[in-house]
C-alpha cells in the first residue's frame, strides 16, 4: 500500500535525512521458498580473474556467514581463457546442497553457466545472487541480485549504462564523474584535493589524526589538466560543509605547475572565499611555487603533509567558530 499524502511523505523524508528520493517501486511475484543460498561471480585479485563464490546459507549477509561459519563459504577460480566448466558448476551446486543428478542440480548448473555468460558479455565485475533460492515447486531461481559493471566498458555497454539513475546518486559525485574526477562526499568540513587514491587516504587519515574531519575523497588522478583542477575546486567551494580546502599533490606524472595554474584560475573564476592550504612536492614544484607567489592570492603554503594538516585543521576551526558566532568573517583572498 502506497500512501502519497503530504503527511506521510513528510514523515518518510524525516526518517532518512541523508536519503534519496524514491521515484520507482518494483513489484514482483511473491515466491515461497524452500531454502535460500548464496552465489556470486566476481573479479578476484588473488587469482587475477573471475571467481565463483557460494554458500548453502543465503538470504543474509555473506560477511556474517564468513565470520561465523567460514567453512560454509566455497570458492572456485575460473580460467578466463577456458571459461566456466560444467564440472565446476556441478561441484558448486553440490556445495550449495543440491543432490547430484537431480533436476534441481541440473537447473542450478544451467543457472551458473548462464550467469557466467552474462558476466562476460556484459563486462560485469560482480554478479551477486542473494538469495539464490529453491522453491517449493522445485524451481531454482534468483530472488535478489546485485550487479556491478566495469566503467571502462561504457563504450560497448551503452544500453546498460543508460539505465543509470542519477537521482539516486550524490549530485556532487555525478558532476565530478563528468570530468573524470574520483569524488566521494563525506561528513567533515575540510575539503581535500589530492592526486592518487593512496595519498588521498593518507591525507584523510592525518587530518583526522590532527583533530579534523575530511569533507570528501577527491582524487584528480595523475593526468589531470587545468580544467579538471578548476572543476575540482568548484565542487569543493560549492559544498556548504567545507570551511577550508587542503591541496596535497605529489608531482610524478601530475605536474605541480598544472595544479597551481588550475588553483589560481579557479580562485579568479569563482571568487573563492574559503582558505586554501597547499602542499606541493615533485615535478615542476619550483615553477608552481613561483606561480602561487606571483598570484594575488594569499594561499597558505605548507612545507609537508603534517604541517598542511595542522594548518588546515586550524583554519577550518577558525572558520567554524566564526560561523557559529555569526561574526561574518570572510577569508578575502585567503589571507588569514
Amino acid at each position: 500500500r502506497c500512501d502519497a499524502s503530504p503527511t506521510n511523505l513528510d514523515a518518510s523524508s524525516r526518517q532518512a535525512p541523508n536519503g534519496v528520493p524514491c521515484n520507482k517501486v518494483l513489484l514482483m511475484e511473491r515466491v515461497y521458498l524452500r531454502r535460500e543460498m548464496y552465489f556470486s561471480i566476481l573479479m578476484d585479485r588473488g587469482s587475477q580473474g573471475p571467481m565463483m563464490v557460494g554458500s548453502p546459507f543465503g538470504g543474509t549477509s555473506i560477511e556474517d556467514v564468513a565470520a561465523s561459519n567460514p567453512e560454509a563459504i566455497f570458492t572456485s577460480p575460473i580460467d578466463v581463457k577456458a571459461g566456466i566448466t560444467r564440472e565446476q558448476c556441478e561441484a558448486m551446486a553440490e556445495n550449495l546442497g543440491f543432490e547430484p543428478g537431480t533436476a534441481q542440480a541440473e537447473k542450478a548448473v544451467a543457472l551458473m553457466q548462464n550467469l557466467y555468460g552474462m558476466f562476460q558479455s556484459c563486462d560485469c565485475t560482480q554478479v551477486e545472487i542473494n538469495p539464490l533460492a529453491e522453491t517449493r515447486e522445485g524451481e531454482v531461481m534468483c530472488c535478489d541480485a546485485k550487479v556491478n559493471f566495469d566503467d571502462n566498458a561504457i563504450f560497448r555497454q551503452k544500453p546498460i549504462f543508460e539505465y543509470r539513475d542519477f537521482s539516486q546518486e550524490d549530485p556532487r559525485e555525478v558532476e565530478a564523474s563528468k570530468y573524470d574526477l574520483n569524488y566521494i562526499g563525506l561528513d567533515g568540513n575540510i575539503g581535500c584535493m589530492v592526486n592518487g587514491a593512496g595519498l588521498a587516504m593518507s591525507t584523510m587519515d592525518i587530518i583526522q589524526l590532527k583533530g579534523g574531519a575530511p569533507a570528501n575523497f577527491l582524487d584528480v588522478g595523475g593526468g589531470a589538466n587545468e580544467e579538471q583542477v578548476q572543476k575540482a575546486f568548484e565542487l569543493l567551494d560549492a559544498d556548504p560543509n567545507v570551511q577550508a580546502i587542503l591541496v596535497n599533490i605529489f608531482g610524478g606524472i601530475m605536474r605541480c605547475d598544472v595544479i597551481a595554474t588550475g588553483i589560481i584560475n579557479a580562485a579568479k573564476e569563482i571568487g573563492m572565499k574559503k582558505p586554501i592550504v597547499i602542499r606541493l612536492q615533485g615535478t615542476n614544484v619550483e615553477e608552481a611555487k613561483k606561480l602561487i607567489a606571483d598570484s594575488n592570492f594569499a594561499f597558505i603554503v605548507a612545507n609537508d603533509l603534517e604541517d598542511a594538516a595542522v594548518k588546515a585543521v586550524g583554519v577550518a576551526e577558525i572558520a567554524h567558530q566564526a560561523e557559529k558566532l555569526q561574526l561574518g568573517i570572510q577569508f578575502e583572498g585567503m589571507d588569514v
